[in-house]
């Protein structure tokens, strides 16, 4: 990677947002979250309100598209890989603006490009830019895909993920659904909150947001849900008094088929940053003798979720302790919980839309390592829990390696285990034959979700 990498952000890049978008790629594709990223740079700059916006914009969007352009820079650029990184990011925002953003002209997209590379560069990077965007300009890009003769090859680069995940998905699911699905994942996701009904309700929520200026449209996938635009939620006063949280709707989709009781003991065993767990704890009434104990491996994230709880009221009936969930044997006896929820560890290929670095991070072998984790967890909690308890299994993931191909290595060791229909309120058409829940990033919108319901017999 190029020294200027590591730089410190020049005063003249910290109110463009052009060149700070090329910061920020630069350091993703060297293993960095978009999302801290992001935030990191914009806390460094002097970006207006606007620029954050399109710099966000134009970040996520190389992201998203990143073989897409890769594809179309090739015929002007016979090796982009082998560009300084900053030069070919460079690139790829430039195209991404002549492509996607329709409101900037092409002069501006030009000489803001040429400009970022005579500051950052030399004469001869300045050069080079200059000659590339206007050979780009006065040729087009190769739109039609249609050149591209194998179908999994051509669907690969026209939704820009990775060849190895359109087999498996066309394996798995069918051609169709596969197209659906990669069409589906580049679009922008939608804000979603949970209403926190320990201290309030869905209709008092909805008002509230309404008077304070945001649009707000009710879930189909879950009644805690609503889909919020129009501004940042998490700013809000209403994410702040806790009578909200951000969550995805399919994410919800877990708890609800714990079949909670208001005595229950709950283990919640990979909890941060305590979405679910703060939801577990709404059906709990401590003076019942209530509980949700959550675990996670890292203490900052055990106090993530302690924050959380204590944000959202529900601090009386929720315990966190830092402990690896494979380890439970270490500090709680057998048959402990009413109630079990593994949110496992995962690849996380429902999440495209909001994570979409995953794409080019993560492989099959990754997958399968995972398995084994998953497995391994499953099979650790599973003597805690009381006769005719629930377990519940979940991911967000798409893929079978960790979802019922963990579900079925777990039964297969586990005799007192069984499979049963996974609940949801809106009594969604998304269980398979054997009752487990899938839910895909192109059927509601949301996160790709799978949910498996298990009781002890």
């Amino acid at each position: 990677m190029s020294k200027k990498t590591n730089q410190k952000i020049a005063n003249w890049e910290q109110t463009n947002p052009r060149a700070l978008a090329v910061r920020v790629l630069e350091k993703v594709r060297n293993g960095a979250y978009s999302n801290l990223q992001l935030n990191s740079v914009i806390k460094q700059s002097s970006l207006s309100e606007k620029n954050v916006n399109l710099m966000t914009t134009m970040v996520y969007g190389v992201i998203q598209h990143r073989l897409t352009i890769e594809y179309w820079l090739t015929p002007f650029v016979k090796r982009p890989q082998k560009l300084e990184p900053w030069v070919r990011e460079l690139l790829f925002i430039s195209l991404y603006q002549l492509q996607y953003l329709d409101k900037i002209p092409d002069h501006a997209i030009f000489d803001e490009a040429i400009n970022i590379a005579k500051r950052r560069g030399h004469d001869g990077i300045r050069k080079f830019v200059t000659g590339v965007l206007h050979t780009v300009q006065r040729q087009g890009l190769s739109l039609d895909f249609k050149e591209i003769d194998n179908p999994v090859e051509q669907l690969s680069v026209q939704s820009s993920l990775p060849t190895w995940l359109v087999q498996t998905l066309q394996d798995q699911l069918g051609w169709e659904k596969t197209v659906s699905i990669a069409k589906s994942v580049n679009e922008a996701p939608a804000q979603s909150v949970r209403v926190n009904k320990a201290v309030t309700t869905v209709d008092d929520v909805t008002s509230q947001l309404t008077d304070a200026g945001f649009t707000v449209v009710p879930s189909q996938v879950t009644p805690d849900a609503l889909l919020v635009s129009g501004g940042h939620v998490a700013s809000s006063q209403l994410f702040k008094d806790g009578l909200l949280t951000l969550q995805d709707e399919s994410a919800m989709l877990m708890v609800p088929s714990l079949a909670l009781e208001p005595f229950n003991q709950v283990l919640d065993a990979a909890a941060a940053p305590g979405g679910k767990t703060t939801q577990i704890a709404t059906y709990l009434d401590n003076s019942q003798g209530g509980k949700v104990t959550a675990l996670d491996i890292h203490d900052h994230k055990a106090k993530l979720i302690r924050e959380n709880a204590e944000r959202l009221h529900v601090i009386n009936r929720v315990e966190t302790q830092v402990l690896d969930a494979r380890k439970v044997d270490e500090k709680f006896t057998d048959e402990t919980f009413d109630r079990i929820l593994v949110d496992a560890p995962c690849s996380g290929f429902g999440l495209l839309r909001r994570k979409p670095e995953i794409r080019y991070e993560k492989s099959l072998n990754d997958s399968y390592q995972l398995q084994k984790i998953q497995k391994d967890i499953l099979d650790a909690v599973a003597s805690k829990l009381k006769k005719d308890g629930r377990l519940v299994y979940g991911t967000c993931t798409i893929l079978k390696t960790e979802n019922e191909d963990v579900i079925d290595a777990f039964l297969a060791d586990h005799d007192d285990f069984k499979l049963v229909p996974t609940q949801t309120s809106f009594d969604l058409d998304v269980l398979d034959a054997r009752g487990m829940l899938h839910i895909y990033p192109d059927d509601f919108g949301s996160d790709g979700f799978f949910v498996a319901t298990l009781v002890k017999q």
